[in-house]
C-alpha cells in the first residue's frame, strides 16, 4: 500500500495570507473539521466546486477519511500535475472531502462578459466565446450571501444568490448533521428556486476518499448493488471489475489511475448504494443517496479513492428540491 504523507502541511500550502476560517463538530463517534465560505480569506476560492462542506480532517472509530489529497497547492496549475513526490493542485481541484459539483447554469446563452451560475459558487462572468472549462478560474461577479450555522453534532451553510442578468436566482442549503451515537453522517442538501427560471442541472460529489494516509492497492474493494458494466474498463493490471465490484489488484504508484465510467445501474433508489472497503487498514464506508443515479464515474490516483454518483436536480421556479446522502464509517473484519 503506498503511503501518503500526512496532511498536516496546510498552513504552509494556503494561498491566503490569513488564516481561513474553520468549525468542527462532533458527536463522539465522530469528530469532522470543516472550512468555512469565506470570499476573503476562504481555504478554496476555485469556481469548480461548491463552497460548503470542505472537510479538511476527520475520524471515525480512530481511522481518518478525508483530508487533502494533494501535498501543494499552486494557482498556476490547471487541475493537477506530479513534481517529484509532490502532486500539485490548482485553484480549481484543490478541495477535499465530499465535495459537490453543478454543471453552470446559463452558460451558453451568456455573451462574453454577461454572468452565469455556478450554484454554491456564485454568478460568474463569461471571458469569452468558448466553451465552459470546470477547471478555468472565472471572474465572480456575486458569491451570493453566505451564512453558517453551528450547533455541536451539525453545521449548516446557506447561499442566497439573485442573478437578475441570467434570470437565475436561489436559497441553496447544505446541511451536514452527525447522527446521535452513530458512526453515522447525513449531508441533507436543498435547493429553492427563487428565479424566474427553471433549474435542471446534474450534480455530483467527487467523495475525496483518503483513508488513513494510504493510497488504494491491494485490500481495496468498491461494491455496488448491482453486476457492473463499463464502456472503458480500467486497466487490469491496476483493477479488476468482478461482478458488482471493482477489486484493486496492485498499489498506485507514481502516475497510475483508475478511471472508469460505472455502469448497470437501473432507476431504483435502491442502486444509488456504494461501499469503498479496506481490508489491510480493517476500515470501510457507505454512500446511500435516496434520488435514483443519473450516471457514476470512478477516479482513483496514489492518494485516493473518489467515487462519484450523480443525480439530476429539477426545479421549478417557486419550487425546493431536496436530496440526502448517508455516510458510514464503520470496521472491516
Amino acid at each position: 500500500m503506498t503511503f501518503f504523507r500526512p496532511v498536516f502541511f496546510l498552513c504552509a500550502m494556503v494561498l491566503t495570507a490569513a488564516e481561513p476560517p474553520t468549525a468542527e463538530i462532533g458527536n463522539g463517534k465522530i469528530r469532522a473539521k470543516f472550512y468555512l465560505p469565506d470570499a476573503a480569506n476562504g481555504f478554496y476560492r476555485g469556481t469548480r466546486f461548491d463552497w460548503s462542506g470542505v472537510i479538511f480532517d476527520f475520524t471515525a472509530n480512530g481511522h481518518s477519511y478525508y483530508g487533502p489529497w494533494f501535498t501543494k497547492r499552486s494557482s498556476t496549475v490547471r487541475d493537477f500535475v506530479y513534481e517529484g513526490d509532490d502532486i500539485v493542485a490548482g485553484p480549481c481541484s484543490s478541495t477535499m472531502g465530499p465535495a459537490d459539483e453543478f454543471r453552470p447554469l446559463g452558460y451558453d446563452a451568456a455573451k462574453p462578459g454577461e454572468t452565469f451560475v455556478k450554484i454554491g459558487v456564485g454568478a460568474l462572468r463569461k471571458a469569452g466565446a468558448v466553451p465552459y472549462d470546470a477547471f478555468r478560474v472565472y471572474e465572480i461577479a456575486d458569491h451570493g450571501k453566505w451564512t453558517t450555522r453551528r450547533r455541536a453534532d451539525s453545521i449548516e451553510f446557506t447561499q442566497e444568490l439573485r442573478d437578475d442578468s441570467s434570470g437565475y436566482a436561489y436559497v441553496y442549503r447544505k446541511t451536514i448533521r452527525l447522527i446521535k451515537g452513530k458512526s453515522e453522517m447525513a449531508m441533507i442538501h436543498s435547493l429553492r428556486n427563487t428565479g424566474k427560471k427553471a433549474i435542471e442541472t446534474p450534480v455530483y460529489n467527487h467523495n475525496f476518499l483518503v483513508l488513513d494516509g494510504k493510497g488504494p492497492g491491494p485490500g481495496a474493494v468498491i461494491t455496488f448493488p448491482f453486476a457492473v458494466r463499463s464502456s472503458r474498463r480500467p486497466n487490469s493490471e491496476l483493477a479488476e471489475i468482478q461482478g458488482n465490484r471493482i477489486v484493486y489488484t496492485k498499489a498506485l504508484t507514481g502516475r497510475d489511475v483508475v478511471t472508469c465510467p460505472v455502469e448497470g445501474f437501473g432507476e431504483a433508489v435502491s442502486d444509488h448504494e456504494i461501499r469503498i472497503e479496506n481490508s489491510g487498514l480493517k476500515a470501510g464506508m457507505s454512500i446511500q443517496g435516496d434520488r435514483p443515479l443519473r450516471s457514476i464515474n470512478l477516479w482513483s490516483i496514489r492518494s485516493n479513492i473518489s467515487v462519484e454518483p450523480f443525480v439530476g436536480v429539477s426545479v421549478e421556479p417557486g419550487k425546493e428540491f431536496r436530496w440526502t446522502s448517508t455516510y458510514k464509517y464503520y470496521a472491516v473484519p
